[in-house]
């Protein structure tokens, strides 16, 4: 009875690519009040608290997209991946977070990248939330168009036997999440 939590590293190849400074891109670092741009941060509070927490001094991080999934259909979770009980997973919503990190000296190298998220991971699995699931996809990263580095693509989904159900833990989840990487946590 525990967050599920694992990480996997997903660079070259037709692997996708985090691109920082993407048309849409709204800048929380600089203007945390430009909360109210991001359209998925509008639909589902949580993620707007997690997106300022994330962007926030305490942070280790940065992020440069997200999405959000109000209602995700049977076939895109396992409920045996979100350690669900049977009766818990009518519905199932979800979403994504990129991750950049604040130093350059921070994911140099993908397996930078992929110590910080097995610290994640080890973290969360502490954390008594079930129903719930966290993936952490290392991929390249243009921080600007002349800049790679390493970032993170940080998945989150939640069930449960009803939307409200699912939507709560979602929240739950992306709560321990934000605690992980802001001022809790010993990333480097």
């Amino acid at each position: 009875m525990q967050m599920e939590a694992d990480w996997e590293i997903e660079i070259g190849g037709d692997a996708p690519v985090i691109e920082a400074q993407w048309s849409g891109f709204v800048d929380l670092q600089r203007v945390p009040e430009s909360i109210q741009q991001v359209a998925e941060a509008a639909l589902f509070h949580p993620l707007a608290q997690t997106l300022s927490r994330l962007n926030s001094q305490e942070s280790l991080v940065w992020t440069s997209k997200c999405d959000f999934w109000p209602q995700l259909a049977s076939e895109n979770f396992d409920p045996d991946e979100l350690d669900a009980p049977p009766g818990r997973t009518a519905h199932a919503t979800g979403c994504y977070i990129d991750l950049l990190p604040k130093s350059d000296q921070q994911w140099i190298t993908p397996a930078m990248a992929a110590a910080s998220c097995k610290t994640i991971c080890t973290g969360l699995h502490a954390i008594p939330l079930r129903c719930c699931r966290l993936d952490l996809i290392v991929r390249r990263a243009f921080i600007t168009p002349d800049l790679m580095d390493n970032g993170i693509t940080a998945y989150l989904t939640a069930c449960g036997p009803s939307p409200a159900a699912a939507t709560h833990t979602l929240a739950a989840a992306l709560e321990a999440f934000a605690d992980a990487l802001c001022g809790h946590s010993k990333l480097q």
